[in-house]
């Protein structure tokens, strides 16, 4: 698992997550799970119940650092239950572990 008190930059979620964006637009799949920019805490609360409640797994190492992906399911706050990925770097210069985005899990 990855620590708890892992570092989530609010801007990632109330200006790219949640925001439409012409490129890898995230807010659409959140929305239909209820996630909205007025409710941003919630989705920023279900992404750091992620990590203390699905393990982590490795998935590279580059110059920045090991990445981690944890796949979780998620009641949003419409009540529809989605699949997601969120995706982790822990940092090889500071060690500090911290969010980078996530995506809907289509394995799952």
């Amino acid at each position: 698992k990855l620590p708890v008190g892992s570092i989530i930059d609010v801007d990632k979620i109330r200006r790219y997550l949640l925001l439409p964006r012409l490129v890898d637009d995230k807010s659409k799949f959140l929305e239909a799970a209820g996630y909205t920019l007025a409710q941003w805490e919630e989705l920023e609360r279900d992404i750091r119940s992620a990590i203390a409640e699905y393990d982590a797994v490795e998935v590279r190492t580059d110059i920045y650092g090991m990445f981690y992906e944890v796949r979780a399911k998620w009641k949003g706050p419409n009540g529809r239950e989605i699949l997601v990925v969120t995706v982790w770097v822990r940092l090889k210069e500071t060690g500090q572990t911290r969010f980078v985005t996530l995506y809907p899990d289509r394995k799952g």
